[in-house]
């Protein structure tokens, strides 16, 4: 939770897209390597689980040494499982982001089969090539639309890791504030998440090894664009909260 009963105030129209890329290389350049094999960790283990249960805390614990190294704070390659200390707010999280997207996508898939096994069989195993192009016509824009959906989620989930780790707020106020402020940053946030992207599909190009090589400066990249609309809070030791005082 955050330590404080004021609300976190945030900047508009704050993030500076390529300005995040340069900072975010600087911040990591000096450990480049190090960082490289914590994301490559914490994305591997935060992909065991379905529904990235444990990615949650492997973001947190990732955030948590950029923090560190921003702070001008030494990090060891260990800081990547201090993410567990915040295990339930991350999965809280976590889920707010994924549910909808399972909602929509696992009904959308039955029904695309389910739509092509019917065609078939109405079609004696050869469905009619006027239904077929109207089915895949009418596929393509839901699809087409879903991406969308799935662009804005990104954008407006970016901040709830970081905010967890860096202001102690629990899972459901840091989606919340985090909506608000991507909402506030939407346009320049959505092109900083679009280079990043395209930075990792150049580096899955090359045999998908190379992606690991550039999430490290994506994730940078993400740590200095929340400073740039939240600040860095105080630091606070990684502790848990102390017990409730009965009178």
């Amino acid at each position: 939770m955050n330590g404080t009963s004021a609300p976190i105030e945030f900047r508009r129209n704050a993030v500076e897209p390529m300005e995040c890329l340069k900072a975010g290389w600087n911040l990591i350049r000096n450990q480049y390597w190090l960082f490289v094999g914590m994301t490559a960790v914490g994305v591997i283990v935060g992909s065991v689980v379905p529904l990235g249960i444990l990615m949650g805390p492997m973001m947190c614990g990732l955030y948590l040494a950029l923090f560190q190294t921003r702070r001008g704070q030494p990090i060891e390659f260990g800081i990547l499982f201090k993410g567990f200390d915040y295990f339930g707010d991350s999965v809280i999280a976590t889920l707010l982001h994924m549910i909808p997207v399972v909602i929509v996508f696992v009904p959308s898939y039955i029904l695309f089969y389910v739509g092509i096994f019917a065609m078939m069989a109405q079609g004696g195993g050869e469905p009619n090539s006027g239904a077929l192009l109207g089915f895949f016509g009418f596929f393509a824009i839901f699809w087409l639309a879903m991406i969308v959906i799935l662009i804005v989620l990104s954008v407006v989930f970016t901040f709830a890791y970081p905010l967890i780790v860096d202001r102690r707020l629990s899972g459901v106020e840091a989606v919340k504030l985090s909506i608000k402020a991507a909402l506030a940053n939407f346009w320049r946030l959505l092109g900083l998440l679009l280079m990043t992207g395209l930075m990792s599909f150049v580096g899955v190009l090359f045999c998908y090894v190379g992606a690991f090589f550039v999430m490290p400066i994506s994730f940078a990249a993400i740590a200095t664009a929340y400073e740039q609309v939240f600040g860095l809070g105080e630091f606070q030791p990684n502790l848990p909260p102390p017990p409730p005082i009965f009178s």
